[in-house]
């Protein structure tokens, strides 16, 4: 009687459940290989044929010395699919653990735990890690480098911290005053909006002196021949140390000056004798030469001014945004004062320079949509280490998504449900497996015909593949990505601006 109750009676696996559209019945199958990221093994396939992921596993310099210890495979595999998934914490990696279709296909034998990841990028050595990771990051942005001039964009951007952690310092911080931070140096290629670099450092090492250092140090590494047309920045890289250092390199530069006393009695000067053309959407410019206290040399400056109106004119909060003014006693006006050593006319260098907010717009996407603003670990090593590693995988992502949609840049909000997000089932007959994907977008049936030429395209590139190093490689498929633009135009627009429509 005893063993009775000790039996176990199975749970039926089929349940019946009432609707208004009458009877169902709802079956579990928690056996069955399937995924909610069903259009991966696409992305899957340009890992491979590229040879970016086995490049990046042939060099890593994480080592185990215990048998019981992960595959590094694993652990980079499970960090690879929870940047693309869009995680935040490391423990939204349990996430993958449901994943039964796309670790496989990576080669993993296992997903790794949260505490596996964060434990295996505290094993990695700082300096090698840093290294590692920057020379891989130059594997996918070199060969981009060589097809045409490019703009490379430098800015700083903060990320509020809410613990004790290493560098949590209370510095600038505009959205969160008085929040612990982190400083992330940032540095992109323009118009490609590829990451070319990450710098984590402690909150108050944010201005312009302190990403020029990891600029620079970059710069040095490169051959000249790859080296940008110019950098662009904003009023933080408007001082002497930024400008000396580019001129000395003979390299140019645009950036934006503080609009302080002096550069302010420029603008009353070019006011009352400049003559203003017009420098698109709605501004006119002047030029003139500034010499500034500290500057070492007068430089080319650029005055904008732009008439404010409608609700503008009511909002106080502009006031504190830039210098406004009463040119005619009716009419308010916003000024902005660039500096650079450019020597295009005025129309094209206001229209490079406000071509620097799309710089503005890969700082919400890795921040919001791909974890520059999560991975928090108390020390500051793993924060830079995963830093490095979601840029290159962001660049990866990019690169993939503009084979599938050459016309333009996806960001992630877009181009995960469009191009990866789907479900689908892995089944298995006769040695065969065969992915079975369902996906609810509007427009899948433009990604479907999309992700067939894709494949055709990795067909033809495997044939030659074996014959070919990963910079080739990685050129044929950047010129394939980009053809659109570059065949509309080199990678730095060279024809001079249209003013905007009157």
């Amino acid at each position: 009687m005893g063993e009775r109750d000790l039996q176990v009676i199975p749970e039926p696996s089929r349940v019946a459940v009432e609707t208004f559209a009458g009877r169902i019945h709802v079956e579990w199958d928690p056996d069955a290989a399937v995924t909610p990221m069903g259009q991966l093994p696409f992305f899957i396939e340009f890992l491979k044929v590229s040879g970016l992921f086995e490049a990046l596993l042939a060099d890593c310099p994480l080592r185990y010395a215990s048998p019981n210890a992960p595959k590094v495979r694993d652990v980079l595999g499970t960090l690879l699919l929870s940047s693309l998934a869009g995680h935040k914490r490391y423990a939204h990696m349990t996430n993958i653990r449901s994943d039964g279709v796309n670790p496989e296909l990576l080669g993993m034998t296992a997903v790794a735990s949260e505490d596996s990841v964060r434990r295996g990028l505290a094993a990695f050595d700082e300096t090698e890690a840093l290294d590692w990771l920057d020379r891989h990051l130059g594997h996918i942005t070199h060969p981009i480098l060589a097809l045409g001039a490019w703009i490379l964009d430098t800015d700083n951007t903060v990320k509020p911290l809410y613990g004790r952690q290493e560098g949590a310092v209370k510095s600038y911080n505009p959205k969160k005053p008085g929040r612990p931070s982190h400083a992330y140096h940032s540095y992109f290629m323009g118009n490609t909006r590829l990451a070319f670099g990450v710098d984590v450092e402690p909150g108050d090492r944010h201005t312009g002196k302190h990403v020029a250092v990891g600029l620079w140090r970059r710069l040095d590494r490169l051959p000249r021949e790859l080296w940008p047309r110019f950098i662009r920045g904003d009023v933080s890289f408007g001082n002497e140390a930024v400008m000396f250092e580019a001129e000395t390199r003979q390299l140019d530069y645009l950036t934006k000056l503080r609009l302080t006393a002096n550069v302010k009695k420029l603008i009353h000067r070019l006011i009352a004798r400049g003559v203003w053309v017009d420098a698109g959407q709605g501004f006119k410019g002047c030029e003139g030469t500034l010499q500034l206290t500290g500057w070492s040399r007068s430089r080319r400056v650029i005055v904008l001014k732009r008439p404010i109106q409608g609700e503008l004119l009511l909002t106080d909060g502009q006031l504190n945004l830039a210098f406004i003014d009463t040119e005619d006693g009716i009419r308010k006006y916003e000024y902005q004062v660039l500096v650079t050593s450019l020597t295009d006319e005025i129309l094209t260098i206001a229209q490079l320079y406000r071509d620097r907010g799309d710089c503005e717009n890969c700082f919400d996407e890795l921040k919001n949509h791909w974890g520059w603003g999560g991975f928090t670990t108390q020390d500051i090593k793993r924060c830079r280490i995963s830093s490095r590693f979601i840029a290159l995988v962001y660049n990866w992502w990019s690169l993939f998504a503009r084979l599938v949609h050459p016309d333009k840049h996806h960001e992630a909000i877009t181009s995960r449900p469009l191009m990866l997000q789907a479900v689908a089932k892995q089944t298995s007959h006769a040695g065969q497996k065969t992915v079975t994907i369902t996906s609810t977008h509007a427009k899948a049936y433009l990604v479907q015909a999309a992700m067939r030429e894709l494949t055709a395209f990795f067909k033809d590139l495997a044939r030659t593949a074996e014959q070919l190093g990963l910079k080739e490689r990685i050129k044929l498929i950047a010129k394939h990505a980009y053809r659109k633009l570059l065949a509309s135009a080199p990678i730095l627009p060279s024809l001079k601006c249209l003013p905007a429509p009157g």
